[in-house]
């Protein structure tokens, strides 16, 4: 028997994979068969050389390296997984936001995403197929008032964005899809755990207990996998998706209340 998803051939581009659920979605392409360029700022994890590009997508000097970067590398492009986003906004609310740090949120989470689009979708169009997946997040629905005002904006513009390349570009070969994760168990959201528990004197299962109840609480009792969010974005981006484009998938472990 065959296996149910082969991603063979495929030349794919994921921003942000060298970590995290970046990194997963990197590792489960390639084990699929699919080819894999990826950028960051700098190069971490086990990522090879040939696979990578370091820079800075917050810019548009650093979307045309990486554009460059897929002309030369892979010719052609079947798949784009925009997975970049963050924030380093300080604590404090919409006061604490100067419109320096708006625009730091908007270059990274919404316009990262739409100066790529601009520069790859194109050839798409043109040939009358290819996949783009924008990772957005539960904060646009859930956003925290203290700390994530800025990012939880710049994700939730990303979604109609979205919704409108996917009217535009899907009669024309080209599906759009967005992915919006929760609570993700990466290294750095286990070093905050870490951090919480010993602030609290904790073990590290009180301090992932104390940013679930920050949330609301999550119904399966844990947060996501980085292979679970990969599993997903793989699914979506093949063949067997073939039909789905301009809808949301929300992998949050039941965060989002919803009826």
């Amino acid at each position: 028997m065959s296996p149910f998803l082969m991603l063979n051939g495929k030349r794919v581009l994921i921003t942000s994979g060298t970590r995290g659920a970046g990194l997963a979605t990197v590792r489960l392409f390639e084990a699929l068969g699919a080819r894999v360029l990826t950028t960051a700022q700098k190069k971490t994890g086990d990522v090879l050389n040939e696979n990578f590009i370091a820079s800075d997508l917050t810019t548009p000097e650093g979307v045309a390296k990486v554009a460059n970067a897929v002309h030369d590398r892979l010719g052609k492009l079947d798949v784009i997984i925009h997975m970049l986003g963050g924030s380093s906004a300080p604590a404090g609310g919409y006061a604490a936001l100067d419109d320096a740090e708006w625009q730091t949120e908007l270059n990274m989470n919404l316009m990262a995403a739409v100066r790529l689009d601009r520069e790859l979708v194109p050839a798409m169009e043109a040939r009358g197929s290819g996949v783009i997946v924008h990772v957005t997040s539960i904060q646009s629905q859930l956003p925290i008032p203290d700390a994530t005002t800025a990012y939880a904006a710049a994700k939730a513009a990303l979604s109609p964005y979205s919704k409108a390349l996917s009217k535009q570009i899907s009669p024309k070969g080209v599906r759009v899809v967005r992915v919006s994760p929760g609570w993700i168990e990466t290294e750095s959201s286990v070093e905050l755990a870490k951090r919480l528990a010993a602030e609290h004197d904790l073990d590290i299962e009180g301090g992932k207990k104390m940013i679930m109840d920050s949330l609301g609480g999550i119904p399966i009792g844990r947060p996501s996998k980085p292979d679970e969010i990969a599993n997903l974005i793989a699914f979506l981006a093949s063949d067997h998706a073939a039909s789905i484009t301009g809808t949301e998938y929300v992998i949050d472990g039941g965060t989002v209340p919803t009826a």
